[in-house]
């Protein structure tokens, strides 16, 4: 799973090798590991509220970015990195 983005200790992965629908990201924290739809809400898994919050306001930034990596996954393309939440 290539790393799309790292920010205050967060990773954001997409699997490129799993399209399933939902689009979504896997985000993992420390121990913590948690799979969010392009709308922000967590599908599987768990997360610190306090992360999930940056991780909310990261995918409203970065929605169309995000759509476009899964897009270029979906048709086995390279992805790109975006940028961390600052």
């Amino acid at each position: 799973m290539p790393t799309l983005s790292i920010f205050y200790g967060i990773v954001v992965k997409l699997n490129t090798r799993n399209e399933h629908n939902p689009p979504h990201i896997h985000v993992f924290y420390g121990e913590e590991e948690a799979c969010f739809d392009f709308n922000g809400e967590i599908i599987a898994g768990s997360f610190p509220k306090n992360k999930t919050t940056l991780v909310k306001a990261w995918i409203e930034i970065h929605r169309d970015e995000l759509l476009a990596n899964w897009n270029l996954a979906k048709n086995h393309e390279k992805v790109f990195k975006i940028t961390p939440l600052k």
